[in-house]
């Protein structure tokens, strides 16, 4: 059975003095691993490792940061399919979701990359009378990741990159449920050049995440995951004196016009709303027909119907299973709920039992709809964070935009119109980070930044992008004037250096 170490100061750390926590295949609940938990000594030596290393790492030039990063970013794609094969083994994901996970986690390896230039100051010549004023922008020090289960490639690459680039070291916490495919990449990232504690990767659950929210050593701390926790993460991170980016839940709505691309809307729907299994963010969740396009929720059911959740490495698979079967629990729970509040399930995917020995008691939930969803359910304030749809219906834009800025939620939405004019609008009147316009799921790429909104994200800079540099640096301002009478002059000048 493999063992899963910590990477501390440039080694594999196994500790005895904690359980180990079984890593299972979400496809038969197989344990395919056990997890290393770090222990307090061991988590106060990575940061202890991380702060020394932050010394000789801030004064390393911005152009070898870099060219560190384009060595990564190199065996990265060479170990592409490695990389995704792994993480389809310990998620349950298809092998093209997984590609995609790693491959936009490469994209943004590759923006850090440009670091040398997003690192520029500011200068003004002439403030004032013979003053010059001038600004560098320079890394905090030791800096947090905290990050989930549904993305193990993507999400860790949105945040050591960026933060090590612009010069700080970094402590990364993966997912207990699948820690397999970070240490990969921690792994190939030693490989790329980088020194010993730049990066160090810890594990363990609630009890770890605490005793480094309450190190005075780290400065910064990046979360992905659930409203609950990333709360929690914000407010110690922040009452301990830190910088804190949280992204938590979710509740992303499609509004679709009447004047759309009927079967371009359908077919982006299914996808987006089981695709990966639900479980991701930015999975639209909701799906708001306006006027007429009522008519069509009966067509999309039907798509749904012919998509078949299955093992990773089958081609014909729309998606794989949850992560674990408290995952899939909880989304029973919640189509339970939808039931008994009065919303009618077109297409229920609670029985669904994968055809294939030896993975029958996989956690598996095949594609649910329910139409006459209505603002009070359960299924509607809840992030399902499984392959459900809501639909809901609506008279016109205005109602449709009402709906979306009542919700609480802020991370992602998408219009599907024809119309330049209600498109506009659209986007300028909603209150929601991310916006799609004929796009289902409106991820930017990462020269810009990902920017959920009110209870999709605590904290002011986002993730990647000038954000992400903003976020992971200090910005230090001089002011300076030299008087001309300090000139040496005459044949025999000299200027002392010492």
């Amino acid at each position: 059975m493999p063992l899963i170490p910590s990477l501390i100061n440039g080694e594999l750390t196994t500790s005895s003095s904690l359980p180990n926590i079984p890593v299972t295949n979400p496809a038969n609940n197989e344990v395919i691993a056990e997890l290393t938990c770090t222990s307090e000594a061991e988590l106060a030596l990575a940061v202890a490792s991380a702060k020394t290393a932050f010394q000789s790492w801030k004064e390393v030039p911005a152009s070898e940061r870099a060219r560190v990063m384009m060595r990564y970013q190199q065996l990265l794609k060479e170990h592409h399919d490695e990389l995704a094969t792994i993480l389809s083994s310990e998620t349950g994901k298809t092998l093209a979701d997984a590609k995609g996970d790693v491959w936009r986690g490469i994209e943004v390896v590759e923006q850090a990359i440009n670091i040398p230039s997003m690192m520029m100051g500011e200068t003004a010549e002439n403030v004032a009378r013979g003053i010059d004023t001038y600004s560098f922008i320079q890394p905090l020090g030791v800096c947090l990741g905290i990050t989930p289960f549904n993305f193990p490639a993507m999400i860790p690459l949105w945040m050591f990159p960026m933060a090590i680039a612009c010069g700080n070291t970094f402590i990364l916490k993966p997912s207990e449920q699948d820690p397999l495919t970070p240490m990969r990449l921690a792994e190939l990232f030693i490989q790329a050049g980088a020194p010993q504690g730049v990066l160090n990767v810890v594990h363990g659950g609630k009890d770890q995440v605490n005793m480094l929210l309450q190190d005075p050593d780290i400065r910064a701390v990046s979360f992905v995951g659930s409203v609950p926790v990333g709360q929690h993460i914000y407010k110690t991170a922040t009452d301990n004196m830190k910088r804190a980016q949280c992204f938590a839940g979710a509740k992303n709505h499609s509004v679709i016009m009447p004047d759309s691309n009927k079967i371009q809307v359908l077919n982006n729907l299914v996808g987006a709303s089981v695709g990966a299994a639900g479980q991701r963010c930015m999975a639209i969740s909701v799906a708001v027909f306006v006027g007429d396009t009522k008519k069509w929720i009966g067509e999309l059911t039907e798509l749904l119907k012919a998509v078949k959740p299955g093992l990773w490495d089958d081609e014909s698979a729309g998606f794989g299973p949850l992560i674990s079967p408290q995952a899939k629990q909880k989304v029973l729970s919640l189509i339970q709920h939808g039931k008994d509040e009065g919303a009618t399930c077109l297409l229920d995917g609670s029985d669904f039992v994968l055809d294939k020995a030896g993975y029958e008691n996989g956690n598996w939930v095949g594609p649910t709809v329910f139409a006459d969803v209505s603002e009070d359910m359960v299924i509607y304030q809840e992030e399902i964070f499984g392959p459900v749809l809501c639909c809901m219906t609506v008279d016109t834009l205005e109602q449709a935009i009402a709906l979306v800025n009542r919700n609480p939620y802020g991370n992602g939405t998408s219009i599907f119109t024809a119309s330049g004019a209600a498109a506009r609008k659209y986007q300028h009147e909603i209150e929601v980070g991310q916006v799609g316009i004929n796009v289902p799921i409106p991820v930017p790429l990462p020269f810009f930044s990902f920017t959920g909104w009110k209870n999709s994200f605590y904290g002011d800079l986002h993730a990647y992008g000038k954000q992400a540099v903003r976020f992971y640096t200090e910005t230090k301002t001089i002011t300076a004037r030299w008087f001309e009478d300090d000139i040496p002059s005459g044949p025999n000048m000299t200027i002392s250096l010492k």
